[in-house]
This record gives C-alpha cells, structure tokens and sequence, in this order.
C-alpha cells in the first residue's frame, strides 16, 4: 500500500523553512532552466521522469556529427547559427535543451544585439513539446503587444540541423543567481520582494487570461535585467493549456509542488499560485520553505504549516494511498536513525503554524508591510485549490497596493 521507490530513499527530514536552494537535485523533477544553473546538467535523461523517456532519437548519419549520444545538439563557440546569431556563451544543459548566448548579427535598429537560443533535443517528443511551447509563448505575446505583462518574449523559432531553436531576448540574470549574489541566507529586502510579487501576479494574470498554465514557477524559471528593476517570467517547456490535463505527481520541481499535484487531484491555475508563494517566501527569508526529499515529506511540511488536509479534499486524490490509509491518517516514511531501514509513522496531531514564527522580519522593515506580507502568504498557501488566493485577489491584497 505504502510502496517507497528508490529514488525516494533519500536523506534525514528537512524542517519547514530550513531548505538550502542548492539541494533541490532529485530525479524526481523537471529541469530545464532557461539561462539558469542547471540540476539535470549532469544527470542521464533516462533516470528522469520527463517528457520523452526512452524515445529513439531521430538520427541520419549527417547528424551524428552535430548531436551528442542523447540528441543535444553539440555547437562550437564562435558558430553561426541559421547565418544570423554567433554563439558566444553557454546558459547550460536541461532534460529537453541546450541553450546558448548568441549575438544577433542581423539585428535591426529596434531589435536586441544579443539573445538567448533554446536549443531542442533531437527527439521527436521533445520536439512535439518544443513546438506547444511556440504555440503559447506566441499567443503569450500575441496578447500583450506592449510588452507590459512580465514574459520572456520569444523572438523567433526556426529548424536548425534538425533542431527546433527557440530565439528570446536575453536577460541578465535569474533570481536563483540574484539570490546567490545578494541575499544569500539572508533574502532580499521587503520592498524589492514587494516589487517582485507584484509583477509576478501581472504575470500569473497574463498567463490565466490567455488559459495558460506554467507549471515550472521558482527562482531559476524568473529573470532580471540589468539594474534588477524588471522582472520577467521564463520557461514555459512544461507549461500547458489549462484544462482537463494528465494526472501526474511529478509535475513542477518538487519544492514548489503544490499539493493537489501530489495528491493527484485535478488542476489549474492555483498551483502556480502555490508556486509563487514558495518562491517569494524564499526570496525574503533566503531560504526554501518545503525542503521535502520526497513527495510524501513535502505532504508532512505542508500540514506542519497549515495543518491536516481537508478529508472532501483527500478523498478525491488519485494518489492518496501512497500517503493515506484507508481512514484518512497520514503515514510520513522516515528512515529509521538505528537500522536505515524505511520505517512508516502515522502522524495524527498536526498544529498549523503561526506565519509570524517563522517569517522574523529584518530591523528597519515596516512592521505593517511585513504582517501584509506574512497574510498575502497565509492565504496563497491555504491546502484547498479552491480557497486558495487567486490571482486577481493578490494584485488588490494591501501588501501589493500598500494601502
């Protein structure tokens, strides 16, 4: 009933609020950053469980000079691509890309001299996925003209040596290497994590206007530009047409998996709203908030915050049995500090925690922006989709308008 998978035979319970950024490096997750450090870098595909496990490449003879055994394109600094952009710089490797800095020899008086290429695996299913990311990174676009809704905006899409490319403006860094930077351990301040939020729910509105579901939101999928001012939401390879879509618990990186996705619940846009909560959380206390090893102890770290799960909500999981038994108690899987073996715990008594124990606020911040703060995330963080904040409701929560 409780089956443990190998790959969750992981380390010690992580406590709530106490997560190191660095130490999200399961294969239980989607990666491909986008212009960020990359976790999948050095792991092989066929161990994660993303789009296209165990499919054949497309391959001729030709290509075998241009692809690395697993279909990544392998490019030379100083190539030029489509006879237009000189690759320069790498950004890193993902599950479904390769992705470079190039200088746009072509570029127009408007256009960007430099930009950031999304180079496809050669794999039909990759593909099939890189070709629904144009389709909604375009009618992301197509809807906001002005530039004005904070998404990375995709410039061009061409074939290249059998190789969907994906062509962005380049921005300069992401949150994750911001955090790094700036506030490591520490955060950011009050104000600049305000600023953030609020053009992340411009965001997430743009994004529920336009029946588009992220479904990858945390720091390393967010970039800034220059003077940090902008803030603009990247990476769509996983994002998806809201709708009746495919039950899977492994859907987002897992510390900034909401619930219902675990639970197997249907879903829509509330889970990028639980998302975002993880990640401005983050970006103000420099730490991560559910540093789960596994699904079933990101389940024990949610209850440890807000306490035990709606029994309506339970019942309609499809994978509650891996957590749940048959009278809805909740079993943590630890290992056991004597023998290591995998032990089950039946947790029954959970206090929800108070917002204010574990968000401190720094000397200097404005006490009333900071409860603001600690109530905009309460509410983002409530365990029911359904109750959840939605995202009109942020943008007129008093810690976005500062009224």
């Amino acid at each position: 009933m409780f089956g443990i998978s190998n790959s969750e035979k992981t380390q010690a319970p992580a406590g709530l609020g106490e997560g190191s950024p660095k130490s999200e490096r399961s294969a239980d997750m989607f990666h491909d950053d986008i212009f960020g450090e990359s976790p999948a870098t050095n792991q092989k595909v066929d161990h994660m469980r993303g789009k296209g496990d165990g499919v054949p490449m497309v391959r001729s003879g030709l290509h075998d000079n241009w692809d690395d055994a697993e279909g990544y394109y392998s490019y030379q600094f100083g190539e030029l691509i489509d006879g237009r952009y000189e690759v320069i710089a790498t950004h890193g490797k993902g599950v479904f890309s390769t992705v470079v800095r190039a200088k746009d020899l072509r570029a127009g008086p408007a256009e960007p001299d430099e930009v950031a290429i999304k180079i496809i695996r050669n794999n039909e299913t990759m593909h099939k996925a890189g070709q629904t990311e144009v389709q909604i990174l375009k009618k992301l676009a197509g809807a906001d003209p002005d530039d004005k809704r904070h998404c990375v905006r995709l410039l061009s899409s061409f074939k290249y040596r059998n190789h969907l490319c994906l062509v962005f403006e380049s921005l300069h860094l992401n949150l994750r290497e911001l955090l790094k930077k700036f506030g490591r351990n520490i955060g950011l301040k009050l104000s600049a994590v305000r600023s953030y939020s609020k053009q992340l729910f411009i965001a997430l509105k743009h994004l529920k206007n336009c029946g588009v579901l992220h479904c990858d939101i945390k720091p390393d999928n967010m970039l800034v530009n220059e003077n940090k001012t902008v803030l603009k939401l990247c990476d769509f390879g996983n994002a998806m047409f809201a709708g009746k879509n495919e039950v899977t618990p492994y859907l987002v990186s897992r510390f900034y998996r909401s619930p219902e996705i675990i639970l197997g619940l249907a879903y829509d846009h509330p889970l990028d709203i639980w998302s975002v909560g993880c990640c401005l959380y983050e970006l103000y206390c420099g730490k991560v908030l559910f540093p789960g090893a596994t699904n079933n102890d990101m389940l024990r770290l949610h209850m440890e915050l807000k306490g035990l799960f709606p029994k309506k909500m339970l019942r309609k999981g499809a994978f509650i049995d891996q957590h749940f038994d048959h009278d809805l108690n909740f079993y943590a899987t630890e290992e056991d500090t004597v023998s290591g073996k995998m032990m089950k715990r039946m947790i029954v008594n959970v206090k929800p925690k108070d917002f204010g124990s574990i968000i401190k606020g720094y000397p200097g911040e404005d006490p009333k922006m900071l409860a603001h703060f600690r109530d905009l995330l309460d509410k983002m963080f409530i365990l029911d989709p359904e109750k959840r904040l939605t995202v009109s409701q942020a943008l007129a929560h008093p810690f976005i308008t500062g009224k």
